[in-house]
């Protein structure tokens, strides 16, 4: 049914006038109707109502690129909605010891001036430079930083915009994921967020997919105030982790401010 799940999710999400229906008065559905998906798609309601309802598992590709369109889906979304379609076999797969290479800690850890840290697939931090623990604890080896964002007070103040945050980070998750919902270690990751944060069973239930490897990002740290620092999150496809570093604009208050940082993480170090 995960098929079915996602197109329900979408379609509630696309307004009439999105895509030049009327809205009509006595709509009961937020978004469009089973058959004005169909309609806009060129497919029949009867067999668009089969998808939905998991009635039908062999959807062609066209038929797939029609619904995206009528949709609204972006390049990741389609390319989602295809592997809903034509899902691979699960791996199975029994929790195992992650570990970060030799290689990848010693780079991490001479680089002085970049917070950066590593996290596995279910967003644990495996191995973090001093510097990014001293932006914050929540990026130190063992925190879970997908469940401190949505149920450690404090990241609500360290993140300046943690509405946009989390809007992000929840996609960001779904393209981790893909169709594999067989690790054991997401599963019940998502289950304890669903049930302990709205914020987060409002964003899941979107069904959103984006995997966005760079962007900027508004923290609020309360020894050097403000910083808005850039991310690059780089693959480690070999080990299935991800490499995530920060850094602050040449020349910027935010580059001073991460330099104090710094300084002030060298003396703690020190004492």
């Amino acid at each position: 049914m995960a098929l079915g799940d996602y197109l329900r999710a979408r379609r509630e999400l696309v307004r009439p006038d999105d895509v030049g229906l009327p809205a009509g008065e006595r709509r009961r559905v937020p978004g469009l109707r089973r058959e004005e998906v169909a309609l806009l798609a060129g497919i029949s309601a009867e067999y668009y109502l089969r998808l939905e309802q998991g009635r039908d598992q062999h959807p062609s590709d066209q038929v797939l690129d029609s619904i995206a369109t009528a949709l609204r889906l972006d390049a990741e979304a389609s390319a989602y909605l295809h592997d809903l379609a034509h899902p691979v076999p699960p791996k199975r797969r029994r929790p195992k010891p992650e570990r970060v290479g030799a290689g990848v800690r010693n780079l991490i850890d001479n680089w002085t001036t970049t917070p950066a840290y590593v996290q596995g697939r279910s967003m644990t931090v495996l191995a973090a430079n001093p510097l990014a623990i001293a932006l914050s604890p929540f990026f130190a080896p063992g925190v879970n930083t997908l469940r401190a964002a949505f149920l450690e007070p404090g990241m609500r103040t360290f993140y300046r915009d943690w509405d946009g945050m989390t809007a992000k980070v929840v996609p960001y998750l779904r393209s981790l994921l893909g169709t594999d919902v067989d690790d054991p270690r997401l599963v019940t990751l998502i289950g304890e967020l669903s049930l302990r944060s709205d914020r987060f069973r409002t964003l899941w239930a979107r069904h959103d997919v984006r995997r966005k490897a760079s962007g900027l990002t508004l923290l609020l740290h309360p020894q050097v105030g403000p910083l808005d620092l850039r991310y690059e999150k780089f693959a480690l496809p070999e080990a299935d982790q991800v490499l995530i570093t920060y850094h602050a604009d040449p020349g910027s208050e935010s580059e001073e401010r991460l330099h104090l940082l710094g300084t002030l993480a060298k003396g703690t170090m020190g004492a």
